[in-house]
């Protein structure tokens, strides 16, 4: 069975051009800010869009605090989606580490 494993938002930030980087939160908490060059997926959806999911890259779910991310990385391994990382704290570490957040597009 797959898995997954956290990243740092360090890390991340090393290695943002290399990764799927997906927001599973709302639209009225993305309005605040997500990381550059992330898909937006609300977790709701996220079983509609596996596909969207299934690439050769390493692929990053975050949301607010993590929980909902890893709910997301627990049902993408379930659906044989390997090479799956959570993003440690969410978003709010991201930020309170104090990397940058955009408006979405």
């Amino acid at each position: 069975m797959s898995s997954f494993q956290s990243i740092a938002p360090e890390e991340l930030k090393d290695r943002m051009h290399e990764v799927l980087l997906v927001d599973v939160r709302g639209p009225a908490e993305t309005a605040r800010g997500i990381i550059m060059g992330a898909k937006l997926v609300p977790l709701h959806l996220v079983p509609m869009n596996v596909d969207q999911f299934k690439t050769d890259q390493d692929v990053v779910v975050y949301c607010h605090s993590g929980a909902r991310s890893a709910q997301a990385c627990q049902f993408l391994a379930a659906q044989g989606i390997d090479r799956l990382f959570n993003l440690e704290g969410g978003v709010m570490y991201w930020a309170g580490s104090g990397l940058p957040l955009v408006a979405p597009e």
